[in-house]
């Protein structure tokens, strides 16, 4: 059996458990499975196929398939209307599949609904790209014909993170299949369900069969089998810092693959004294408790001009605990538990390193309840830049508040981090936006907002914190490699 009936407070529904492969969903060939827990109870929700390097080499075989026979011949009018049609289907099952989210990875059912609506939106934004991808001639000599041409790389591997399931499916696979590659997608072992139910909604478009393939597994299995495999031409990875450096080892010991990072931040989040206080507190607020603190550019580090310093601490807490954290389904839920028992325990060991080093505990610094990986919003002050809270990605609901004096200092201090994901800067002052965005080593900085992301807008880092650009134009380069045709006009060149 590939699929079992599951019930949400949204209701009943199907649930496909099989790995789907070649438009359809079958067993792993060692009949391996393994469970998915509900992080809000700790008990597991269904059991799915675990692949292993076998069927990666099945997945690989059947999206070869698909890129040097039917696939080669669909037109890019026809891969956007595939595209288009995708995001309609996931737009038709919005509120399925953010019950699922909320479900598999314990996001609030109001934040769900908004990651479907952007994975829908991103998905018809690459629709209206594949048919404008374009080369350009070239006038060298009167006598030779030059032309470069933009073609797909080929069958790609994509690795997806837990935090954002369907939203980082949309957006691999939106690129690249704009550009004409055909993919294997897996999706986090934390997270599987919404990956493999919008898997069935690819058939439905009617993509051809291999195009695209979604296998559920563990990173160091079927992630490493993608990684080092000799028939996969690229590899793109969203998670860890220290995954991407072993995938980029993988990557360059088989074939040399080409390769995308989108890695950990630990990004800075600078207010000056003339910030609007009340604007700058809910978006700091939103900057590092959002998604439960488990988002790869959340403002964890968070600095204060000296002036508003005392103030800001005080009305931040006030803020900060009134984020209502419990059940993902309940209305007013802001922030439901952690994804894992191991990511939870890895946020608490932080909570007590903080503690350990000397910073002071402004709110939080607890588990919630006694059920759930849930855990309070947390607030630091009294750090010094050499703590490990102050250096280290916690992925999780704690911030740290430390206060600076200039804006040189604010610069400083900004950049000192390995990462370089993204920032932000709230004033009332353009030119000290400007100046301070431009300064800032990150690929994203926004200024009196944060987490603002649109899939219009590139989105990378610096640094350790990746290779390539997701999202935007600059997504289409991932995924395509350029070609040079050189045809001579005149006669022989040498008699």
């Amino acid at each position: 059996m590939t699929s079992v009936e599951l019930e949400t407070p949204q209701g009943k529904y199907t649930q496909p458990t099989g790995l789907f492969i070649n438009n359809e969903f079958i067993k792993a060939v060692d009949g391996k499975t393994f469970e998915t827990i509900n992080p809000s109870t700790e008990k597991p929700i269904v059991a799915v196929a675990e692949a292993t390097e076998k069927d990666v080499d099945i997945a690989v075989n059947a999206a070869r398939k698909a890129f040097e026979g039917e696939w080669r011949k669909v037109t890019p009018e026809d891969r956007s209307r595939l595209l288009t049609k995708l995001s309609e289907l996931m737009e038709q099952h919005l509120d399925t599949l953010a019950a699922i989210e909320s479900l598999d990875n314990g996001k609030a059912f109001s934040m769900a609904k908004v990651d479907v609506s952007m994975a829908a939106r991103c998905l018809r934004y690459y629709g209206g790209w594949a048919d404008k991808i374009e080369g350009k001639v070239v006038d060298t000599t009167p006598d030779t014909f030059n032309y470069i041409k933009k073609e797909p790389i080929g069958v790609c591997g994509q690795i997806i993170p837990w935090n954002f399931p369907i939203l980082m499916w949309s957006w691999k696979i939106g690129p690249a299949i704009a550009c004409g590659n055909t993919v294997i997608i897996k999706t986090a072992e934390q997270t599987p369900l919404s990956g493999l139910y919008a898997a069935q909604l690819v058939k439905e478009a009617g993509f051809p069969p291999g195009v695209i393939n979604v296998i559920s597994g563990f990173g160091k299995t079927a992630g490493a089998a993608i990684a080092s495999h000799m028939q996969i031409d690229k590899v793109a990875f969203t998670g860890s810092t220290v995954t991407g450096r072993s995938i980029l080892k993988a990557a360059a010991g088989s074939n040399l693959k080409k390769v995308t990072l989108e890695l950990g931040g630990k990004s800075p989040n600078i207010v000056f004294d003339d910030a609007d206080i009340d604007n700058a507190i809910s978006w700091v607020n939103f900057g590092i408790f959002f998604n439960h603190g488990q988002c790869c550019c959340a403002g964890s580090r968070i600095y204060v001009q000296e002036g508003i310093y005392d103030k800001f601490i005080e009305r931040f807490k006030q803020r900060a605990q009134k984020n209502v954290v419990g059940d993902p389904f309940a209305a007013d839920t802001f922030q439901g538990p952690q994804v894992s028992q191991l990511q939870f325990d890895r946020i608490m060991g932080y909570l007590d390193a903080g503690k350990k080093a000397g910073a002071k505990v402004e709110i939080g610094g607890q588990r919630k309840g006694d059920v759930g990986y849930f855990i309070e919003p947390t607030i630091f002050s009294n750090v010094t830049e050499d703590m490990k809270i102050m250096q280290e990605e916690i992925f999780g609901p704690v911030c740290s508040i430390s206060k600076f004096s200039t804006k040189e200092d604010a610069i400083r201090l900004g950049n000192t981090t390995t990462y370089g994901l993204a920032a932000a800067v709230h004033t009332s002052n353009l030119n000290t936006a400007i100046e301070v965005s431009n300064a800032l080593r990150a690929g994203t900085v926004w200024v009196n907002t944060y987490n603002t992301l649109h899939h219009q807008l590139p989105f990378g880092g610096f640094k350790e914190s990746g290779i390539g650009r997701e999202l935007g134009e600059a997504a289409l380069d991932n995924y395509t490699q350029l070609k040079t045709v050189n045809i001579r006009l005149g006669d022989a060149l040498f008699g």
